[in-house]
């Protein structure tokens, strides 16, 4: 369901920003001279979006220009709100563990991410790990980038995660899966020279 949300956002983003690059290009167009088609709101670079009289008709009114200006205010945080929204990570926050009783319980997502990041690091080779806990409660999944120290083999670390790590996640939540979704980079280092 994220998955679809987020996409969902990111459409429907994608189409707000063409449809004002388009009319905002197409009212350029008209501005600089280009003849618009017949359809369009104006048809001449000299005609103004606004005419005096739709301008100035509501000036008396004590009303009119706080009522404008908090409506484009709260338009503005809604946008900006909507933006935060999609370029935030989702973070799990917490996950449902089945305890066998019925009851269940809740672990701190946070906690699940420093406990694999932790045992992640402990492995030969990892210079650091960052991990982070996406999906749902009941269906969590692990994210985890791994910067891996010059001499250190990618695949018997990727084996050492997976057979370690992530298979004492999975105890400890009580889950027959954890899929998870590993970067690794290679650590920096200094040219050694030659001589």
């Amino acid at each position: 369901m994220t998955g679809v949300r987020t996409k969902v956002n990111r459409v429907l983003l994608t189409l707000t920003g063409l449809l004002l690059v388009v009319a905002g290009g197409a009212t350029l167009a008209v501005g600089l001279g280009v003849k618009p088609p017949s359809w369009w709101i104006y048809d001449d670079r000299h005609e103004v979006l606004l005419t005096e009289a739709n301008r100035t008709r509501w000036r008396d009114e004590g009303w009119w220009w706080p009522v404008v200006i908090a409506v484009l205010a709260v338009l503005l945080l809604l946008a900006l709100w909507w933006l935060s929204a999609e370029l935030r990570r989702h973070r799990l926050a917490a996950l449902a563990v089945d305890t066998g009783d019925g009851d269940g319980a809740e672990v701190r997502g946070r906690a699940v991410e420093d406990a694999l990041g932790d045992e992640a690091e402990r492995l030969p080779g990892v210079d650091r790990a960052r991990v982070l806990l996406r999906g749902r409660r009941d269906s969590p999944e692990v994210r985890a980038g791994l910067r891996l120290e010059p001499a250190a083999g990618p695949r018997e670390t990727l084996e050492r995660l997976v057979g370690q790590g992530l298979r004492n996640a999975r105890g400890s939540l009580g889950r027959d899966e954890l899929p998870a979704e590993v970067v690794l980079k290679a650590a920096r280092h200094k040219a050694e020279r030659v001589s």
